[in-house]
């Protein structure tokens, strides 16, 4: 089996647990990880400016995905390579969503968008990201700065049905997946956590089989198609599982922890 060499993490329900805390388990995974000579970064549909705060404490040096790896930035966020939804798309997607009445944030690669200040997962994202939300009337002066749009609903079956419906609409002009039941992202065309894979393994000069992944949504299936190991956590979906060559414990359980004691138990057995 391969030696690997680089680990890609998500970061909701997967590095993080379900209130947003880097645990101190996972911070000495991460170490654990840095001691072993083992390069680590972090891939998520998060915008750059919403993933700043997990730089120092797990040490990460290499380049960031946000937005689904839509845009790669180093530890200092600043860009290195950068992708827009074209802006007819997105005007096509925030009318679908309107249909869908579900609750709509646009994201430029400085702001995050939305018109309805009290909509039910703003205060959410606000602990999530720690960012405050830009509130408008009209997202159309931003049309042509869409890195990321967000459909956001408590109604996991809608907002599925909307996925669908999504993916339909926009073809191969957006990528629409949900990142978390409650959250739909659509992002650029052509760039999802999986070519994010492709360009770090390029960048380090290694192949994608010395790659590990984890993951716990939809939009992780990318990339687990591109490395040698993926791993879903437990708290993940049964598709998602099915999909991955191993599985770890849940975000409520150090699963990132497990999943990097697992990598390094690989390492030392090839």
């Amino acid at each position: 089996m391969t030696r690997i060499a680089l680990v890609v993490s998500d970061v909701d329900g997967t590095l993080l647990t379900k209130d947003k805390t880097l645990t101190d388990g996972a911070k000495a995974a991460a170490r654990r990880l840095h001691g072993a000579g083992i390069g680590f970064t972090i891939v998520s549909s998060r915008p750059s400016i919403g993933m700043g705060f997990l730089i120092e404490p797990l040490a990460i040096t290499l380049p960031i995905g946000a937005f689904n790896g839509s845009s790669i930035v180093d530890a200092g966020l600043r860009p290195i390579e950068q992708h827009l939804i074209p802006a007819a798309v997105v005007q096509r997607s925030l009318d679908l969503l309107d249909e869908f009445g579900v609750d709509i944030w646009l994201f430029t690669n400085e702001k995050w968008l939305t018109r309805t200040p009290d909509g039910e997962y703003v205060a959410h994202e606000k602990r999530a990201i720690k960012h405050d939300p830009t509130i408008v009337a009209d997202f159309a002066p931003y049309l042509a700065s869409g890195c990321k749009i967000v459909g956001s609903s408590s109604d996991p079956a809608l907002l599925q049905r909307c996925e669908a419906a999504m993916q339909q609409a926009v073809g191969t002009q957006a990528t629409a997946v949900r990142s978390q039941t409650y959250y739909l992202d659509i992002t650029p065309p052509g760039h999802d956590k999986g070519t994010f894979v492709d360009a770090m393994a390029k960048r380090l000069g290694i192949s994608t089989e010395a790659v590990a992944t984890i993951g716990d949504m939809q939009n992780d299936l990318a990339m687990f198609k591109k490395s040698g190991i993926s791993i879903a956590m437990g708290n993940a979906t049964d598709d998602v599982r099915k999909q991955a060559t191993d599985a770890t414990a849940s975000n409520e359980d150090e699963g990132f922890a497990k999943a990097i004691d697992m990598i390094l138990r690989n390492n030392a057995a090839s």
